[in-house]
């Protein structure tokens, strides 16, 4: 941010021509002067609203404006992608979304971008849900009152947020912040808003909300309420299936595509419960990632030794030795000695010849050592699903994440597991990540745990149980070479 802030307004306005002077004309005299642009976005209107804005930027000697007239109408939404592309092209540090037909008060634009100066915030939201019984004084029917309670509770359940309104157009934002999430493929409509959210959320940006004062103009004729509700809700359960590695992935896109799995029924601390009863000894982790795992079985009186593709932040902090090598091209040569365990999970479906890995692990073990694998199951409903719709694509993460390059059944994989030499020592599945619900962008807990998702695993536990080829997320196996 410059020493002095550069601060823009953005005002979207469409069939604003009876209100647009008053709006500019509410602008506070004490703020004009810290204003470096205002951008009048004219949505092609059909009254004379382009008109009146190039009528008041002529007589305007305190507030620098520029008008400019979209030959089509690019939607709610269209018109703030290209205002916010144009702070961004005009260097400025601040930009606040203001409405065209004075819904929102201009006379709150200190407090908008305060928190903003300040650095305490990425983005700051106008509330009329803050101040109780303010948004109904305010003239906010009472069906759409409860409408806006009910939408912004379902979307902070799904989101992982704590926003008193998801709804509010009055927002500024920090230009930086704009700029480092993908706002150009959001929407045109009015869910725009609710996509830019998502987006700050999953880029664990920081969002403060402050109270302003109702008031119901006209904009909020051209909001079909049904189809907005069903839009915004759909947006946040997309949101959520990405995070948890169902569909295209896009809108987890801060997420990293391997985080560690913390929760009980997950893979990688099932398999750490396998390894309960194991005496202190030589441990192989083959594709460690950043060494989360390895740092648990350190902790446990392991000696690790760590192999992966590239050395991922921390790390080799976190392992006793470390190799870098590319497992389609073998193991290092440089491990030797016995491991009392190898372990391969969630590794085997990135190589082009999983086989030879195994082969190659079996001349590390001795007749005694623990091999453990986990790799996910490709007949699963959900890949089955997608196949059977004709909708088969690579998502970001889980099961079809961009990254495999084999796909493996129970049966398929159990047959691999034969030829490379193994037999299995035992063997179990997981349900799905359903703990990804009660994430937050940062893969930690953002709301309390909800009975809904514990019956939901539940439910998917006992599936697993009863016919692991369609139910089981993952497959997870202990081995030992056979002789």
């Amino acid at each position: 941010m410059h020493e002095f802030p550069r601060i823009g307004v953005l005002v979207v306005a469409y069939n604003a021509a009876t209100t647009l002077e008053k709006v500019l004309d509410r602008i506070p005299a004490s703020f004009r002067p810290r204003i470096t642009k205002v951008l009048v976005g004219d949505d092609a209107s059909q009254d004379s609203t382009h008109l009146i804005a190039l009528g008041y930027q002529q007589m305007s000697a305190d507030l620098p404006i520029e008008v400019i007239r979209h030959e089509k109408n690019l939607g709610y939404g269209g018109n703030q992608k290209a205002g916010y592309q144009w702070a961004i092209d005009n260097d400025l540090d601040i930009v606040v979304l203001l409405h065209g037909d004075g819904q929102y008060a201009p006379e709150m634009l200190p407090d908008m971008v305060a928190p903003l100066e300040r650095g305490e915030a990425d983005a700051v939201f106008g509330s009329r849900m803050l101040d109780p019984g303010a948004a109904r004084r305010g003239g906010m029917p009472r069906y759409k009152y409860f409408g806006n309670r009910i939408l912004n509770r379902t979307e902070n359940l799904v989101a992982g947020a704590d926003l008193s309104e998801w709804h509010s157009g009055y927002r500024a934002y920090s230009v930086k912040a704009l700029s480092q999430v993908p706002f150009h493929r959001n929407d045109d409509g009015f869910n725009f808003d609710t996509q830019v959210i998502v987006q700050f959320i999953e880029a664990g940006k920081e969002i403060v909300e402050i109270p302003i004062p109702t008031y119901y103009g006209d904009e909020i004729c051209h909001v079909n309420g049904m189809s907005y509700a069903k839009d915004v809700t759909r947006d946040v359960l997309r949101y959520r299936a990405h995070k948890m590695g169902f569909g295209t992935g896009e809108l987890a896109f801060a997420t990293t595509a391997y985080e560690a799995k913390h929760s009980e029924g997950s893979s990688h601390q099932s398999l750490l419960r396998w390894l309960d009863d194991a005496p202190s000894g030589r441990v192989l982790d083959i594709g460690c990632s950043d060494g989360y795992l390895a740092e648990e079985l350190r902790s446990r009186g392991h000696h690790v030794t760590g192999v992966d593709l590239m050395a991922h932040e921390g790390v080799k902090e976190r392992v006793d030795d470390f190799y870098e090598a590319d497992l389609d091209l073998g193991l290092p040569p440089e491990l030797e000695g016995r491991f009392d365990v190898i372990l391969a999970a969630d590794v085997l479906e990135h190589l082009r010849s999983p086989q030879r890995i195994l082969e190659q692990m079996r001349t590390l073990a001795s007749p005694t050592t623990r091999v453990l694998v986990s790799v996910p199951n490709f007949g699963h409903w959900y890949p089955r699903t997608r196949i059977a719709i004709g909708k088969f694509d690579y998502d970001r993460r889980g099961i079809l994440d961009n990254d495999h390059v084999r796909f493996f059944t129970k049966k398929s994989f159990e047959r691999l597991i034969e030829n490379s030499g193994y037999k299995v020592v035992r063997s179990d599945g997981t349900g799905l990540p359903v703990d990804v619900v009660e994430r937050g962008a940062a893969g930690e807990s953002a709301v309390p745990e909800s009975g809904v998702v514990r019956a939901v695993a539940r439910f998917d536990r006992a599936t697993v149980s009863l016919r692991p080829q369609l139910f089981a997320y993952q497959f997870l196996y202990e081995l030992s070479p056979v002789q």
